[in-house]
């Protein structure tokens, strides 16, 4: 591929009613868009290797249609997103880095933060509410959902499965806030009480919920004995047969629970594992991966059914790396590797934050393709506006660069781009690169600078995608570099840090050591 420099970013302003409505005329050309985000997926958890090797992992799994849509379209080798799933999502519907919008950890109560105390330090009061399109909560970032443009513009606009964009109570819990004209079984809940109905989804027989986990909306398959993934394939495609009869352009969030905890076993598929010889802890997982593949085959079969697969860009990503840390291991052991990167969700380190992404866009995107530019999850959003036909520019606050110049092969967006993190968290889960800290990556490059220690790690991530050496005391110029440019992005969007609560002083940034 050839890689043209793209002119720098323009100053975003606010969308206006006139330019939605202009664009709007042209909706009978423009294509539908489905994302395809898939819970806690890490890099290795597919048959479709995203590296140059093929993996024992990826020999483990089989996800047949995730072949299908990469022998079809463009796979990301290097595709990022938060290394926990609040975070990435705010950041995918916002299109602010999650610096600047401060969603730093996952949420779920209204004004409860999910952090674990410390003893040494005090954490920063983040945006624990989540995100909204309206002011009058506190601690929420308050943005312009991309759905909601894509709404105001003639889209019909689905959402299926998990939201986690604010906290119960606020407004951002209900994705309906947020230009989705459809719900289905979304809520500020990151994670489900079950997959299995015959608990009902996670509640007692009479209706009530046993948990804040547990899965609303789908009542009518309760006992049915059909898994919650085929569940939400099944009202997502009932939507898409409405959507239909309206003769309007349409966005499918498909935002599956799966591949999160618990571990259930999708019956379907988990004799099968056995069978091959996984152990009941790897063949359960490994159901769960399959049930997600078989859902994506089957939204890939309506499109070709009801002939919208040559007019649907379809886009599949995962929210945050593959769950590897502990404590949520069983009999010693995580439910996913993303070997050869490091650690794992909750982790900046490679295997918390590169994601499997796929994108298939008929008569723009060459199949089998792959690209090894690097983009981030605030990226989605001006990127999709784009492929809608909506080029103009974004609202104030928008960190995110449209990648659709990877896709057409017109240009590079990565180039001399930093890409950025920040978790000035405690998460709880054990593991390398975990809590208190943030990263820069640009270029070859990427810095891991600790709040509550000051140490500074520098990896080339080219030459060392599994970041075993810690080139920072050979390299303290590319240390000085990029701490400079972390540091000061950080501050001028305001992000957080926390503080020493010997001293009351906070931790220092990263360029101020």
């Amino acid at each position: 591929m050839q890689h043209i420099p793209v002119k720098p970013k323009k100053l975003f302003l606010p969308l206006t009613m006139a330019a939605v409505a202009g664009s709007a005329s042209a909706q009978e050309a423009r294509p539908n868009i489905i994302l395809f985000m898939v819970d806690d997926m890490g890099w290795q958890d597919t048959s479709v290797p995203f590296w140059r090797d093929t993996t024992s992992y990826n020999r483990m799994y089989d996800t047949p249609n995730m072949e299908r849509l990469a022998k079809q379209g463009m796979k990301f080798t290097q595709a990022y997103a938060c290394s926990i799933s609040s975070p990435s999502r705010c950041s995918l519907l916002t299109g602010a880095n999650n610096a600047r919008h401060r969603v730093t950890n996952w949420t779920l109560q209204k004004d409860m933060s999910t952090d674990i105390e410390s003893d040494e330090v005090s954490l920063p009061e983040w945006n624990v509410n989540g995100i909204s399109m309206e002011e009058g909560t506190e601690h929420t970032f308050v943005g312009t959902s991309f759905v909601d443009v894509l709404r105001r513009a003639g889209y019909s606009t689905i959402h299926c499965g998990k939201a986690h964009f604010g906290a119960e109570g606020t407004p951002g819990a209900d994705p309906l806030h947020f230009g989705f004209e459809v719900n289905i079984a979304g809520h500020a809940a990151g994670g489900l009480a079950t997959y299995l109905s015959e608990l009902n989804y996670g509640h007692t027989s009479d209706g009530k919920p046993t948990s804040l986990m547990s899965v609303p909306g789908l009542e009518k398959y309760w006992g049915s004995g059909v898994f919650v993934t085929e569940a939400l394939t099944r009202e997502a495609l009932s939507a898409l047969d409405s959507v239909k009869e309206s003769g309007k352009p349409f966005f499918l969030y498909m935002s599956h629970y799966a591949v999160h905890i618990p571990i259930d076993k999708d019956l379907r598929y988990y004799d099968g594992y056995i069978a091959k010889g996984l152990s009941e802890k790897d063949a359960a997982y490994a159901s769960l991966i399959r049930g997600m593949d078989k859902s994506l085959g089957d939204i890939l079969d309506w499109l070709e059914a009801n002939g919208e697969a040559g007019n649907t860009i379809v886009i599949f990503m995962s929210d945050n790396g593959g769950l590897a840390t502990q404590p949520y291991w069983r009999d010693g052991e995580p439910f996913t590797q993303n070997a050869p990167l490091k650690s794992g969700k909750g982790s900046l380190y490679e295997g918390g934050v590169r994601e499997p992404m796929i994108v298939r866009w008929p008569g723009v995107v060459d199949s089998s393709s792959v690209c090894d530019r690097y983009l981030m999850i605030e990226d989605f959003y001006p990127s999709i506006l784009e492929m809608a036909g909506m080029n103009q520019e974004m609202p104030a606050g928008v960190d995110g660069v449209s990648f659709v110049p990877l896709l057409k092969g017109t240009g590079d967006p990565s180039e001399g781009r930093a890409l950025v993190w920040n978790f000035p968290n405690i998460w709880g889960n054990d593991g390398p690169g975990i809590n208190l800290n943030c990263a820069i990556r640009k270029g070859d490059w990427k810095l891991v600078y600790y709040y509550q220690t000051g140490r500074k790690e520098l990896f080339n991530i080219s030459e060392d995608i599994g970041e075993k050496s810690d080139l920072s005391g050979s390299n303290p110029l590319k240390v000085r570099e990029l701490s400079s440019e972390l540091g000061k992005y950080l501050r001028s969007v305001g992000a957080d840090r926390p503080s020493f609560k010997e001293s009351g002083m906070p931790c220092p940034w990263p360029d101020e050591l």
